[in-house]
């Protein structure tokens, strides 16, 4: 009896060492997390990031071979500008947030294994209800390191068809993605053809501008000069010197104007600032061809291709979905289980045994939230109809719009080839009379800035035509790039483009374009 009193109390004793020890390491774990202070990103990390981001930049993949025309600059945006490469990564990860839901149908298998070991036998007695004597001797049903291991199957039959219903919503989610790449690729070769045809104007005057700009510091200096020696009356070189001032003020603005435009181009097309590279210079012609420009058949294209209405078809399905998973969520879950089993205790009759379970649970309190979460289905589906009646009136403006802005801009790159014209001739004629000494150095100078003008004006004209009809096509849903691009180098994307725009008239670079196809046939 003594020796069991002293068994009992060592065994006290270890035991209250032991939850001292835990309560001291859980409080110094607590205290340490108490202690955690904020602190900033250290200089040397954000240095690092900064080289990093900074050489990411800087780094040309396919570096250029030649001048650039349209087609290779609208390639180079889609391949390597930065936002179409967030958008492009959107949907590669929508890809994968449906392969990950596509794992989530199978059945659940785990393996585990395990070691249970003490530094003596578990045992114990048993006692007597009616006498309160010990009954049995003290035994034991289990060595003191034992080692166990099993491989189960389970499958939960609810489970798997709420999964479903993900994976088809995550499937959707994959539609949507594209639809908004397929959106901001339409939108980028929108800008760059815009961004384009301004550079291309930059190249053109550019070098004239900046000779005007040094006539005209002469021209003010020799007017200076008169002032100052007072070789004429003073009102006469004054007012000529006023007319330089604002000659100079608008040769300085158009400088201004187009300095930043390969810049911004170079932006768009993915390349470092800085890059040099030189553009392929399209003739002008005069003349634009027309286009057939059925109302009706370009609101069908349009209700039909825009990637916004369609994004609102692909969230209403979304949403049905989510309706069937509120009932799926009603009925209860059955889920069954099958596995093999290993223990190396040898007091086991059975040391290897398979197991096999069903069971059924249902959790009531889902009755009740079931018609809060279909009235709240059934509030974004009336969204979703206001959203696609709001879009619908906002498409059907920009395609009229749209229309109207790319026939205003035909006339105006009209008007502007013939004041291009008319001043060119002018140009000519103020020159040979300065050349036979019958005019001033002012006359000649206000001409030719006017004929540079005339240059800007007549590109702008053609920019504006260009952007008009990008807007238009985007307006109706056009594909603007192929559905390969993704698998497509610099070469092969720039050649697809041009298979894509030459044969349908009125191409990003000069050609004639044909009437607006039909929506049902655009579909096919």
């Amino acid at each position: 009896m003594i020796s069991t009193r002293i068994l009992l109390g060592a065994r006290l004793r270890a035991l209250q060492t032991v939850v001292r020890l835990a309560l001291s390491v859980t409080t110094a774990l607590m205290l340490a997390g108490c202690l955690i202070r904020p602190h900033p990103i250290d200089n040397e990390d954000i240095r690092a990031r900064a080289v990093k981001d900074f050489f990411a930049i800087s780094s040309i993949e396919e570096p250029i071979s030649g001048p650039i025309d349209l087609y290779e600059a609208v390639a180079r945006a889609l391949k390597y500008n930065l936002d179409a490469k967030v958008k492009t990564m959107q949907a590669q990860l929508a890809h994968q947030q449906l392969n990950v839901a596509n794992y989530t149908l199978l059945p659940q298998v785990s393996a585990n294994a395990g070691f249970d070991g003490r530094n003596n036998f578990s045992g114990g007695v048993g006692r007597s209800l009616v006498t309160g004597r010990q009954a049995v001797e003290p035994f034991t049903s289990s060595e003191k390191n034992v080692t166990s291991g099993n491989l189960a199957l389970s499958w939960d039959v609810l489970d798997f068809g709420l999964s479903f219903v993900r994976a088809q919503q995550a499937a959707d989610n994959v539609m949507i993605a594209e639809e908004e790449k397929r959106r901001i690729a339409v939108r980028l070769v929108q800008e760059v053809r815009s961004a384009y045809w301004r550079a291309v104007s930059a190249e053109r005057v550019l070098q004239r501008v900046q000779f005007l700009d040094e006539s005209v510091g002469k021209a003010l200096d020799s007017a200076q000069r008169i002032v100052d020696q007072k070789l004429q009356a003073p009102l006469t070189p004054l007012n000529y010197r006023r007319d330089l001032l604002n000659t100079q003020r608008e040769v300085r603005r158009l400088f201004r104007e187009l300095s930043t435009a390969k810049t911004q181009l170079a932006s768009m097309m993915g390349l470092p600032p800085g890059t040099p590279f030189d553009l392929v210079m399209p003739p002008r012609r005069a003349s634009v061809p027309a286009m057939n420009l059925d109302s009706q058949k370009m609101e069908e294209q349009a209700l039909l291709l825009r990637p916004e209405l369609r994004t609102i078809d692909y969230q209403r399905r979304i949403n049905a979905k989510e309706a069937r998973a509120v009932f799926l969520e009603l009925f209860p879950s059955l889920k069954l289980s099958f596995g093999g089993y290993y223990n190396s205790n040898s007091f086991l009759l059975y040391q290897n045994w398979l197991t096999y379970a069903a069971q059924v649970s249902w959790n009531l309190l889902s009755v009740f939230r079931t018609p809060a979460k279909l009235k709240a289905i059934e509030a974004h589906g009336h969204v979703l109809d206001a959203q696609s009646l709001a879009l619908t009136l906002s498409i059907l403006t920009e395609v009229h719009v749209g229309a109207t802005q790319f026939v205003q801009a035909k006339q105006e790159y009209q008007d502007a080839w013939n004041y291009h014209e008319t001043q060119s001739a002018i140009v000519e004629q103020t020159k040979n009379l300065w050349l036979a000494r019958r005019t001033n150095d002012l006359t000649l100078i206000r001409e030719r800035v006017n004929d540079v003008v005339a240059d800007v004006r007549l590109d702008a004209a053609r920019s504006g035509m260009e952007t008009a009809y990008a807007t238009l096509m985007a307006s109706l849903g056009e594909d603007a790039v192929p559905a390969s691009m993704n698998a497509q180098n610099l070469a092969q994307l720039t050649e697809s483009l041009r298979k894509l725009w030459e044969p349908s008239g009125f191409p990003m670079s000069d050609a004639e374009r044909r009437p607006v196809a039909h929506a049902k046939a655009v579909a096919q």
